[in-house]
C-alpha cells in the first residue's frame, strides 16, 4: 500500500470492527512517520495517537492477537522508515491525516463504547477540578465512578464511590492483571459468547494479579459523586497503574476492592471496570495539553 492511500484514516475518530487492522496500520505507519520528518504539529500528532490507540483496541476486539498485532505494528514502522520524508506521496497522506484529525482535535468529549459499559472523555478547558475519564458503575446497592479526574492538565487516577448503608471504608486497593507473570488476557467465557462475559470473569484468578493499594483516602468533593449520591469516599491511586491499565487488552476487566472493619475481621466490597478504550481516551486527553 503506497502512503497517499491512507484513505482509511478518514474514518476519525470512529472506529468499525471491519478493517480495523487495516486502519491501525496506517494509523501506526503514519505515527511512525511523523516521529521521523515531524510532519504534524502537536495536536493533530496527538489526535492521531488517540485514533491509533482506538483502532488497536477495535483490532484486538475483532480477533487479532498480540503476535499479529506485533506483525502490523514492525511491518507499519519498516514502511515509515523507508519512506522519503519529502517525497509527495507522503505529504499527500499527511495532507489526508490532517483533515481527517482536524475536527477531532478540537472536540472537547467523545463517548468510548465497550462491550459492557463505556468511558466518557472530558477535555474541555477549566479550572474546577472533574472527571476526565470516566466510568460509572453499580456494584450491589452501591455505586462508583473510576477513571482520571483532576484540573487543568493534572489528572489523577481515582475511584469514588457511595455506600448505600453509610458505611466508610479505610482502604481500597486497585486489581489488574499482572502481564510479567501471565501470557495474556484471563478470559474465561466457558462456552459462553465472549461479548456477554461478565466482568467478573474478565480478571485472572489471584496468582495472575497485581495489585495497587490507594495512596490518598478522603471524603469526595460533589463534583466527583456518582450521579444523584449525596456522600462518598475518594481513593487516589498510584500514577503507574494508569499506564499499566493502558496496556491492557480491551477485553479484560479490573477491579477495585473497598475494605472496611468489622467485627468478624475486615470485609471488603468489589467493583469491577471493563478496560475498553481506557487507552484511547487517556490518549484523547492529551490532545488538549499540546
Amino acid at each position: 500500500m503506497g502512503l497517499a492511500a491512507a484513505g482509511g484514516l478518514l474514518a476519525a475518530p470512529g472506529v468499525s470492527t471491519a478493517g480495523a487492522a487495516d486502519l491501525f496500520y496506517e494509523r501506526t505507519v503514519m505515527t511512525a512517520a511523523d516521529a521521523r520528518c515531524g510532519l504534524f504539529e502537536p495536536q493533530i500528532a496527538a489526535a492521531l495517537a488517540a485514533g491509533q490507540a482506538q483502532a488497536r483496541g477495535a483490532a484486538i476486539r475483532a480477533g487479532a492477537g498480540k503476535d499479529t498485532l506485533a506483525r502490523i505494528e514492525r511491518r507499519a514502522k519498516a514502511k515509515a522508515a523507508a519512506a522519503d520524508c519529502r517525497s509527495g506521496d507522503l505529504q499527500l497522506a499527511a495532507d489526508r491525516v490532517r483533515d481527517a484529525f482536524a475536527g477531532y482535535s478540537q472536540l472537547a468529549r467523545m463517548t468510548y463504547p465497550g462491550e459492557m459499559a463505556e468511558w466518557r472523555a472530558d477535555r474541555a478547558a477549566g479550572t474546577a477540578a472533574r472527571w476526565r475519564l470516566q466510568q460509572s458503575t453499580r456494584f450491589g446497592w452501591d455505586q462508583m465512578t473510576f477513571g482520571l479526574a483532576g484540573r487543568g492538565g493534572a489528572n489523577a487516577l481515582m475511584a469514588v464511590a457511595t455506600f448505600s448503608d453509610g458505611r466508610a471504608p479505610y482502604a481500597a486497593r486497585l486489581i489488574v492483571r499482572d502481564a510479567g507473570v501471565t501470557l495474556g488476557p484471563y478470559l474465561d467465557a466457558r462456552g459462553q459468547k465472549l461479548s456477554h462475559l461478565p466482568l467478573a470473569r474478565r480478571l485472572p484468578p489471584p496468582a495472575g494479579q497485581r495489585t495497587y493499594a490507594a495512596e490518598a483516602r478522603s471524603p469526595a468533593g460533589s463534583d466527583l459523586l456518582p450521579k444523584g449520591a449525596r456522600t462518598g469516599w475518594a481513593f487516589r491511586f498510584p500514577a503507574e497503574a494508569a499506564q499499566v491499565l493502558s496496556q491492557l487488552d480491551p477485553r479484560e476487566a479490573i477491579a477495585v476492592e473497598f475494605l472496611f472493619a468489622g467485627d468478624g475481621g475486615d470485609a471488603a466490597r468489589r467493583a469491577y471496570v471493563e478496560v475498553g478504550d481506557f487507552a484511547a481516551g487517556r490518549a484523547f486527553l492529551q490532545v488538549a495539553n499540546r
